[in-house]
C-alpha cells in the first residue's frame, strides 16, 4: 500500500527545480542588456528624427520668407538633467522668435536639447540635438550643418565643418547636409 501511495505522488524534484531557475537566469542574461540596448537606440533616435524636422522646417522657411531661423537651446536644462528623464519642451527665445517663429516644436516631452545657429551672411545653417541617454555623464550630440556654414552650435560638442562622417579612412566632422553624430563617440553610447 504504500508503495502504491509513492507512486501517485506528484511534483518536482530540487534538482529540476533549480535547472529550471538556472535557464530562466541565462535567458534573463541574454535578454535584459538586449532590452536596455534597444531602449537606449529608441532615445537616441528621437535627436535625429526632430533634426531632420527641424532641417524640414527651416528650409521650408528660407523658401517661404528668404532667411533661416536661429533659435536659442530649447528646453533650457542643465546638462545633468538632459537624458535622465523626459523634459517638457519649452520655448527659451521670446514668443514669434525661435522655434515658435520655425514653427517647431516636438510632440509631447523630449530627451534631447535642440539648436539652431545660423551663420553671418544667412546663407546656411546648423542644427544640433545632445542628452546623456545612457547615464553616462557624456552628452551624446547630433548635428545637421547646411553646406557653407560658418557658425558652429554650442551642442554636443558639433562643428560648424559639419557631423562626423564615419566613412572616410580617417574620419572626421566634414559631413554636411545631412543628420548624423557630432564626433566618433556621439551616437554610440553604451550600446
Amino acid at each position: 500500500m504504500i508503495q502504491n501511495y509513492r507512486k501517485s505522488e506528484k511534483g518536482f524534484t530540487l534538482i529540476e527545480l533549480m535547472i529550471v531557475v538556472a535557464i530562466i537566469g541565462i535567458l534573463a542574461a541574454i535578454a535584459i542588456p538586449n532590452f536596455i540596448r534597444f531602449q537606449l537606440k529608441a532615445k537616441s533616435s528621437e535627436g535625429k528624427v526632430n533634426l531632420a524636422a527641424i532641417r524640414t522646417a527651416e528650409e521650408g522657411y528660407m523658401a517661404e520668407y528668404g532667411t533661416y531661423v536661429a533659435a536659442t537651446a530649447s528646453p533650457a536644462a542643465a546638462a545633468a538633467v538632459l537624458g535622465a528623464t523626459k523634459m517638457t519642451f519649452a520655448q527659451v527665445d521670446a514668443a514669434g522668435a525661435g522655434f515658435d517663429q520655425l514653427g517647431w516644436s516636438p510632440e509631447g516631452k523630449v530627451f534631447f536639447q535642440y539648436e539652431v545657429v545660423i551663420d553671418a551672411t544667412n546663407a546656411a545653417f546648423a542644427a544640433a540635438a545632445q542628452a546623456d541617454i545612457d547615464a553616462d555623464d557624456v552628452n551624446q550630440g547630433w548635428a545637421y550643418v547646411k553646406t557653407g556654414n560658418a557658425t558652429a552650435p554650442t551642442l554636443g560638442g558639433c562643428v560648424a565643418g559639419g557631423a562626423w562622417d564615419a566613412t572616410l579612412a580617417t574620419p572626421v566632422a566634414t559631413l554636411t547636409d545631412t543628420v548624423a553624430p557630432c564626433d566618433g563617440s556621439s551616437g554610440q553610447s553604451r550600446f
